[in-house]
């Protein structure tokens, strides 16, 4: 018996050498996972990739992915076929998926052959709109998420493509299985304040200015590497 639409759904993730492929930016890594009828599978797809150019300081912050790991691994266009294979005929669950989409896109276009677009060969879901739907004003990162939905992910200290997938499969799960909680409040680490926590306090006229603190460079590009896992995860937008 054939599968009918939506029975067989892909959860996908990528990590890359930076954000912008139009910045010469490359996929290095590609997970999925499958379900069928809302049930795991034993099947998935994993692979690392070659990017044939560095990765950025602060994409490694994120990940823990050094070139020196990718030196022997395959090139996209050694692995299309399969990747294609996988997702083909699919619903793919993506979390941020412009920005998957988007590398993935651009993979395929540097291929010899008309490959098309990843939406030629699957239809594609945004995990992300979905939460901002549900939970609207609400923190919406996959962390986020997966603390809302009670989803252990202890395991997840840097961005993998196979493990944030699987994390994705849980939570996509939690959120279309139906309401687990009532939520009527923006999180916030300032929600226990009060009125009197807000009161405008004038400061003396004679104060000295405040004394202006650089960054030093170290702090700079950690802070840069956080931006970084914000944009990945939705959380800003990606400059």
């Amino acid at each position: 018996m054939s599968l009918q639409v939506n029975d067989r759904i892909v959860i996908l993730d990528t990590e890359t050498t930076g954000l912008d492929p139009s910045d010469g930016h490359r996929i290095i890594e590609i997970g999925c996972v499958e379900m069928v009828r809302r049930r795991h599978t034993s099947r998935h797809y994993h692979q690392y990739l070659q990017p044939d150019r560095e990765v950025d300081a602060g994409a490694v912050e994120v990940h823990g992915i050094t070139n020196e790991f990718l030196a022997d691994k395959p090139r996209f266009a050694d692995v299309v076929e399969d990747f294609i294979g996988f997702v083909r005929g699919s619903e793919l669950i993506i979390h941020n998926a412009p920005f998957d989409v988007g590398f993935i896109n651009h993979e395929l276009s540097r291929l010899d052959g008309d490959w098309g677009r990843l939406e030629d060969y699957c239809t594609i879901t945004d995990s992300l709109v979905m939460a901002r739907k549900m939970h609207p004003g609400q923190r919406n990162s996959l962390d986020a998420l997966c603390k809302r939905y009670q989803i252990d992910n202890s395991g997840r200290e840097l961005h993998g493509a196979l493990l944030d997938a699987r994390i994705l499969a849980e939570v996509y799960l939690a959120m279309t299985g139906g309401q687990k909680t009532l939520s009527l409040g923006v999180e916030s680490e300032g929600q226990g304040s009060t009125a009197a926590d807000t009161r405008i306090r004038r400061l003396p006229a004679d104060r000295p200015p405040l004394a202006v603190v650089r960054p030093t460079e170290a702090e700079q590009e950690a802070h840069e590497a956080y931006l970084k896992v914000l944009a990945k995860a939705g959380e800003i937008q990606a400059w």
